[in-house]
């Protein structure tokens, strides 16, 4: 092994900027069931891993499978939204556009990348209908799918296409439509390609079309917002289904996170997620992976002196001597995270810098080398929590003042009723019970559980470990996150016991 020294960093959090994401890839149950053809929908907090899936997923290609990637920073969203159709429900106004977009990409592999087809005659029959119809809209074969929604296009349709052309008044000719009227005949132009696309495919291939960084320009407040999420959803959904019949091998991927799926509301939303959603999780008891494996895989990439050479945990933190409590090092760090992949390997980082500071070096990372890099990595953490929190709660720099008002880790609800009535006027929530569930349902802090009538132990329980808690209103124990400890300089102790 080498010396610890040696190397820069342990990885970067960002996975469009990490050099070993793919060489040092968990296969988490939710890859697999994506590869698989089990799942569709995968959620996870901000920085648990979709995007290292996402890119995983994209490498699997060969000469019989099939990927596509689409990421939305340079997608034309206001050509987009004009697709909208007006007069249905609300979560079926963009369900025909994103099908659309589907139908157009997997047209694009079938024309430029799937070197097995024509399979037989049939197949040979619909890829020249898919080519006319590609070639006479777009000019091309390998279209440019983010531009199939610019004013510019007029669809070439033919009469196979089903179109009522009698809707259409004025200069439009039967089989041009401008692109600003595909909304009145979307419907019908999807039954005829899907069907079309389902011919073309081999059964004997695979396809993969993901959907990643869909939370980019997220709106809570945005009705349209969430009527798109909701559209691709259900797109993806019956595309699935569609393919599944057919005896295809094609899953339609959508990586979103779980505080953005949480917001939707669609008939059917509860048979989706029991069915089709696979969730990223790190150290629970609903999988086998853990934060600690993610961590071995990249010291042995980074330290590793020889291919044979295994680097663990404990090769690289003295777990001989204990943190306060007698808590073991790697328990001690992952309870500063949201049990997520990026934040361990920010807090390792930061242990890292800490620890290559000391002179001499020993051999390997000690408490003090964790001791002294928290109060970085708790500065690293409060600006993770405001990218996900800002746009639900674009005050809570004032709900924290309320906290550091009590001054610890720890406290009672009346500590808290308290001094919140102190900063009433600032707030604009009347009811401390209403911020304690808004601060527990971002975990910031968590309420504790007394044992006993079935639930076990005493513990406290906070939100990033088990979506499905809610907080308890009587709970009458607090606990902030203990990665906040030092941003919000708080004592370690408990206000109530001080000990």
């Amino acid at each position: 092994m080498k010396k610890i020294t040696s190397i820069q960093s342990f990885g970067s959090i960002d996975a469009d900027n990490d050099d070993i994401l793919l060489s040092v890839f968990e296969e988490h149950e939710a890859f697999l069931d994506a590869i698989d053809f089990e799942k569709f929908l995968i959620i996870g907090k901000k920085g648990s891993g979709k995007t290292a899936i996402f890119k995983k997923i994209l490498t699997q290609k060969t000469s019989q499978i099939f990927t596509y990637g689409h990421t939305f920073s340079d997608y034309p969203w206001h050509y987009h939204e004009k697709q909208k159709v007006i007069g249905v429900p609300e979560q079926d106004r963009y369900l025909h556009s994103w099908k659309y977009l589907i139908l157009l990409t997997l047209s694009k592999i079938i024309l430029n990348y799937d070197n097995s087809i024509p399979f037989n005659e049939e197949c040979l029959e619909s890829a020249e209908k898919i080519e006319k119809f590609i070639i006479d809209t777009y000019g091309s074969r390998d279209i440019d799918v983010t531009q199939i929604f610019t004013p510019s296009k007029v669809l070439k349709l033919n009469p196979s296409f089903g179109i009522n052309w009698g809707l259409f008044k004025g200069d439009i000719k039967p089989g041009l439509l401008p692109i600003e009227c595909l909304p009145t005949v979307i419907q019908d132009v999807n039954k005829t390609l899907s069907a079309i696309v389902m011919k073309t495919l081999n059964p004997k291939n695979k396809y993969y079309l993901a959907f990643d960084e869909l939370d980019l320009g997220f709106d809570p407040k945005s009705k349209d917002y969430k009527e798109r999420l909701t559209g691709l959803i259900l797109a993806a959904r019956n595309i699935n289904l569609m393919a599944k019949k057919n005896n295809l091998s094609l899953n339609i991927i959508i990586f979103l996170r779980n505080d953005i799926y949480n917001l939707l509301h669609f008939e059917d939303k509860n048979k989706i997620t029991r069915n089709h959603v696979s969730y990223i999780e790190w150290d629970t008891e609903r999988t086998s992976h853990t934060l600690k494996k993610i961590m071995e895989n990249r010291f042995t990439a980074l330290l590793k002196e020889n291919d044979s050479e295994i680097i663990k945990w404990e090769d690289v933190f003295d777990e001989t001597k204990k943190m306060t409590g007698r808590q073991e090092k790697y328990q001690h760090i992952i309870d500063r995270t949201f049990l997520r992949p990026r934040d361990i390997i920010q807090f390792c980082n930061e242990i890292l810098d800490t620890y290559k500071e000391k002179i001499p070096p020993t051999d390997k990372i000690e408490n003090e080398d964790i001791n002294k890099s928290k109060n970085l990595y708790s500065r690293y953490f409060i600006d993770e929590l405001d990218d996900e929190i800002h746009k639900h709660i674009p005050d809570y720099e004032k709900y924290f003042d309320v906290i550091r008002d009590i001054g610890f880790l720890q406290f009672g609800k009346q500590d808290f009723i308290e001094a919140f009535k102190k900063r009433e006027s600032q707030f604009t929530l009347d009811n401390p019970n209403e911020l304690l569930k808004l601060l527990f349902e971002y975990s910031i802090i968590g309420f504790y559980r007394v044992g006993g009538g079935g639930y076990g132990g005493s513990e406290y329980l906070h939100k990033y470990r088990d979506e499905k808690t809610t907080f308890d209103i009587q709970a009458e124990k607090l606990r902030v996150h203990p990665a906040l400890m030092e941003y919000l300089q708080l004592k370690k102790y408990s206000k109530s016991t001080n000990s």
